[in-house]
């Protein structure tokens, strides 16, 4: 099978509803046991689509909460990530996105084994069009995760502090 062809397997696998049901118990419990098991040099999603961790304190506790999530790195340079709230396209918002709109000045993004300081920015209007455009390009699923539920997904952009 073709490098291509297995992306594509696993676009269609990752638009499926069961896939909804199943992966949000069992990818961010791998993520975190490899990430920490590696001292962060790898995180298995991350072998289909560039992948960070994200350390941002609680919207309501103020303490770290930690979540592996695929990224959308932005532009030449490694100082810029998209993330998409997408949570597998299942109801409601996952809590990370909360805890963004909170305390996004206070996020650090573990990146390939480095630990970054981002602030984040919840992206609207023309500017969340343009990105959700790239974002579907980059990984044609969140069509189908978005087609699924009734909020808007949202959008988040990360950028060094």
């Amino acid at each position: 099978m073709t490098a291509a062809r297995g992306v594509r397997l696993v676009q269609r696998i990752s638009s499926a509803r069961g896939f909804a049901l199943i992966a949000p118990h069992v990818v961010p419990v791998l993520d975190r046991s490899v990430h920490r098991l590696t001292r962060g040099r790898v995180l298995l999603s991350a072998r289909m689509l560039p992948g960070l961790v994200l350390t941002v304190p609680g919207a309501r506790t103020g303490r770290p909460r930690t979540t592996p999530l695929a990224c959308m790195p932005e532009g030449e340079v490694e100082g810029a990530w998209i993330l998409v709230g997408s949570n597998f396209g299942r109801t409601g918002h996952p809590a990370w996105t909360a805890n963004l709109l909170a305390r996004g000045d206070e996020a650090v993004v573990n990146w390939r084994g480095r630990d970054i300081p981002v602030r984040a920015t919840l992206l609207e209007g023309g500017e969340r069009a343009r990105v959700w455009e790239a974002a579907l390009a980059f990984w044609p699923p969140y069509a189908a995760y978005q087609r699924r539920v009734e909020r808007q997904i949202r959008l988040f952009r990360l950028e060094r502090r």
